[in-house]
Parts: C-alpha cells; structure tokens; sequence
C-alpha cells in the first residue's frame, strides 16, 4: 500500500512555524546575514516553496514582527482591557507579556531593532502596533498615578522599564530548568509592582502573596 500522506498543517500553525524559525535566524546572524534560503533549509522545504508563502525578505520580516504582535494583542491586550483595576491590569500586563517571550527563545520580540529594514508602509503599520501597546502601558501607570498608587516615578520612564525587564528575559531565561516561565512571569511582575507602587500598596501586596492562608482551629 503506498505510503499515507500526512496531513498538511493548518495556515496558522504554518504562519507560526514559518515566524518563529525566521525570527530565530534573524535574530542569530541578523537580518542582512540572513537569506530566504536559509530561512528555507531551516524549514526543511526550498526556497521557491518558502516564495509561497511570502513575496520577498523584507515581506517576511513584515509578517514576523506582524505575528509578534498578533499575539500580543491577543494574549495581553484584549484580556487586560476587560480589568477594571489598574493595579490588577498591570500586573496581569506584565505577566502576560514575560510569558510570551519565553517562548522559542523569545526571537519574535528581540527584532524590535530591525524595524528600519523594512519598507516604509509596514515600519508605519508596525510602529502605530507598537505604540499602541506602550499607550496601554503608559496609560495604566498614568491611572495608577491619578488614583494615588504610583510612587514618585514618571509613568513614561516606567513604562519603557519595564518593557526592557520583559524582553531582557530572553537573553537569560532557559526552559527545562529550576526556573518554570510561569515562576519567572510572576516573579517579574512582582519586581515590576514592587518598585513602581506607594510603599504601603507595595507592603500590602507583598504581604498577600507571601502570607501563607491560615487554618481555621475546629
């Protein structure tokens, strides 16, 4: 009996594939050094296979920076909208985004530096994704602040400290070891928090994530 075919993957898992193998080479060698060709090995199909899917280099670097994004909007943005709290949202922000970039190494969000290689309209559609990102950031420091929360910081500086915690991560953080990405997500957001509220909002909060639960006496 001839061999059976395997099922073609779906054009989202192939998106992903394709984004996160690019981003990983792009982000070893950089995008000059870096081929379609390369990029095609690496996908084990050839280039004019890997033409299918994309139209030039600078295309597929449009569509990898798009992914990132994608999924940042997906995974933080949408949820965190719905939280009330600026304290919470915050919190849920920062812990969101860490965990997305520990993933694969985290070679999506390291190629924030090469934007400029791409043409003029997608570096204006990927910038406009970018800032509306750090507008939601800033914009919850700014209510923390207006609710008297946040400590004697400018919620600008702020924002952008913390993205640089979270896509520092990728440059030290190794999955399989002592440290889970959802142990070190949490362990940044309290970092993050820790610094950025009024002393006593940082003191109550740390009480309640370290306090252990007391047992009820029968």
């Amino acid at each position: 009996m001839p061999a059976r075919r395997q099922p073609a993957a779906a054009p989202s898992e192939r998106r992903a594939e394709i984004c996160r193998t690019a981003a990983q080479m792009i982000r070893e060698r950089g995008f000059g050094a870096t081929s379609v060709n390369d990029i095609a090995r690496a996908l084990g199909i050839t280039k004019a296979g890997l033409y299918h899917h994309i139209t030039s280099k600078e295309a597929l670097l449009a569509e990898v920076l798009s992914f990132g994004m994608d999924q940042v909007d997906a995974e933080v943005c949408v949820p965190v909208k719905a939280i009330q709290d600026p304290e919470e949202r915050l919190r849920q922000l920062v812990i969101r985004h860490a965990r997305i970039v520990t993933r694969a190494h985290g070679a999506v969000t390291q190629l924030v530096d090469e934007v400029p290689h791409l043409p003029p309209a997608a570096r204006r559609r990927i910038t406009r994704r970018m800032r509306a990102y750090f507008d939601l950031l800033r914009d919850t420091l700014v209510e923390l602040r207006t609710s008297g929360r946040l400590g004697e910081v400018d919620p600008t500086v702020a924002a952008f400290s913390i993205l640089g915690m979270i896509h520092w991560l990728p440059r030290w953080f190794q999955q399989g070891r002592r440290l889970t990405s959802a142990r070190v997500a949490e362990e940044i957001a309290n970092l993050a928090l820790g610094g950025l509220l009024r002393p006593e909002r940082a003191k109550a909060r740390s009480l309640r994530i370290v306090r252990p639960a007391t047992r009820r006496q029968p």
